[in-house]
């Protein structure tokens, strides 16, 4: 842990909070992940030992509740009263870095994997037909995880990169970057599919609906910046 040698409460703060992943590790369980492989589903590139640190050092400070599962293994995390409040600080962030800091994404940050699985968390199996309906993510600028199956059963929607050998009912073909833009709001659904962008075949009717089964993520409406605010005043 950090040490920064200043009571200040900021300085104080970043002790706890300023190491690599800390933040998303509270994200995620703000965003209802609990258990240790479904915090590795929303953090697809930290290691499992370094998640297991972090999890340790966010539970010494307060932050993180460990306990053991009633009849199963494994333990479930959740945030205490203190992790609870850091509720408004992450929506901040998610309100700043929507405005400020994603002008210079590249490649890098193209994950398609944590992509994937905010779409499962954010899907609207209520909009879709009841029974089972099965969805097909086609990726043809990648080559390793260039598809993707989501199967929704009423309300459970479960995620798949190996084909679970079920028909598909839609098919959707899009580049990473422009599936993750249209996912952040950074491009329009509707231009994105007028130009093509975004490919959508199979069954009609859940074409038609797809805007009410697909939502773009919570953070997709934060308006950007304009120029005058980001020349600041004259």
């Amino acid at each position: 842990m950090r040490k920064y040698g200043q009571f200040c409460p900021v300085a104080k703060s970043a002790e706890i909070l300023g190491d690599s992943w800390s933040l998303l590790i509270v994200r995620e369980l703000l965003l209802g992940s609990s258990r240790f492989s479904t915090l590795q589903k929303g953090l697809p590139r930290i290691s499992p030992t370094v998640l297991n640190k972090r999890l340790g050092e966010l539970e010494e400070n307060g932050v993180v509740l460990k306990r053991r599962l009633n009849g199963q293994r494994g333990h479930e995390y959740r945030l205490t009263p203190a992790g609870k409040e850091l509720s408004a600080v992450v929506e901040a962030l998610v309100v700043w870095g929507m405005r400020w800091a994603r002008d210079n994404m590249d490649e890098g940050d193209l994950d398609v994997t944590f992509l994937m699985f905010d779409i499962q968390r954010n899907l609207k199996p209520e909009e879709l037909p009841s029974g089972e309906t099965v969805l097909c993510f086609l990726f043809p600028d990648l080559g390793e995880f260039s598809q993707w199956w989501v199967v929704c059963n009423d309300e459970d929607v479960d995620l798949c990169y190996q084909d679970p050998g079920k028909d598909v009912n839609v098919f959707l073909s899009a580049t990473s970057r422009d599936l993750s833009a249209v996912w952040m709001g950074d491009l329009g659904l509707a231009t994105a599919l007028a130009e093509e962008r975004i490919l959508l075949t199979g069954e009609e009717a859940l074409c038609r609906t797809f805007r009410n089964w697909f939502p773009l993520s919570a953070a997709a409406p934060v308006p950007r910046p304009t120029e005058l605010e980001r020349k600041g005043p004259m």
